[in-house]
């Protein structure tokens, strides 16, 4: 993979990480073994990850108490206009609504304390669906005329959608998952097509909500299936002497240079790690040989959404 002599740096900048914050509103993820934290611990995390120099987080009107706790911890630490905050819809609620949709952004913003969100996201990708029945120009009308936020986006779980986001105009972020096992969004080029656009992905699910660096033999059995997959990668990782948590960090970092990556964590001490970890310097060629051996990963595997519940 060619890079330009100081792209190396830019790569590695924790600026480019995004605290996902839904750990700290639920219990969430398959390797969640803690449960959501306490206030204390989850102020501890924010704090930890603004001495390491991330300035943007992630939430949702969907996520638990996420919103309201990320709020107290922002203001506890008097850090709240210092920093990024996207949310996203609640899903429950009717989008053609401006009264409900405007009534759910004001109770987000008033848990930050803040008059404005830098970007509010569709929850889910079949809400776009409606954006030409109302919901664009409900979202433009926060956007433009009453200055509620600052980045209209979706959240998607497919590559049409991605794609159809990008290229709806006054959407201008996409969040999508993708890791090391993932390669459906690299095939039909949208990330590319972001960059020609000028438009922002950010990426999600990079340890594919904690499966990817769970060991083998700790995999529930309703999920036992991926076994097979994982082992492999947990070969591969071995072979080229990292972990697969640090192999699978790397891949974000270079397989999708131009991209925010959205981590999640429980404790302070994964947060120390995932950015340590983000923060080496690993072979370039780490994309290259992870496209190779994992050519064509099962959806089923891929997408939580079929998991078994």
């Amino acid at each position: 993979m060619n890079m330009k002599p100081n792209q190396s740096n830019k790569l590695n900048q924790p600026s480019r990480l995004v605290l996902g914050t839904a750990q700290l509103g639920m219990s969430y993820g398959i390797s969640n073994r803690t449960g959501k934290p306490d206030l204390k611990t989850a102020e501890n995390i924010i704090k930890t990850a603004w001495e390491y120099g991330i300035r943007e987080f992630d939430t949702a009107q969907a996520y638990g108490e996420s919103e309201k706790v990320l709020g107290h911890c922002l203001s506890r630490l008097g850090i709240t206009n210092e920093v990024s905050i996207i949310s996203k819809t609640d899903p429950d609620i009717d989008h053609l609504d401006l009264t409900k949709m405007q009534m759910a952004l004001e109770t987000s913003l008033s848990s930050f304390n803040r008059n404005y969100l830098n970007g509010y996201l569709l929850h889910r990708e079949e809400f776009l669906d409606q954006w030409d029945k109302g919901l664009g120009k409900i979202l433009v009308n926060f956007l433009e005329k009453m200055k509620l936020i600052r980045n209209i986006g979706v959240s998607v779980y497919s590559p049409e959608r991605a794609i159809q986001a990008l290229k709806t105009d006054h959407i201008s972020i996409v969040q999508l998952p993708s890791n090391i096992l993932d390669r459906r969004f690299e095939n039909v080029g949208v990330f590319e097509l972001a960059d020609r656009l000028q438009k922002t992905v950010y990426v999600r699910s990079v340890f594919l909500q904690g499966l990817i660096v769970m060991d083998t033999e700790d995999i529930p059995l309703r999920m036992r299936f991926a076994a097979p997959v994982l082992k492999k990668l947990e070969t591969f990782a071995q072979e080229v002497g990292i972990s697969k948590q640090a192999l699978a960090l790397e891949y974000a970092k270079r397989a999708y240079p131009n991209a925010k990556i959205v981590i999640g964590v429980e404790t302070c001490e994964q947060l120390k790690i995932n950015v340590n970890k983000w923060q080496r310097k690993i072979p370039a060629n780490i994309v290259k040989q992870v496209q190779e051996n994992f050519k064509c990963v099962d959806e089923a595997i891929l997408n939580p959404s079929l998991w078994p519940k």
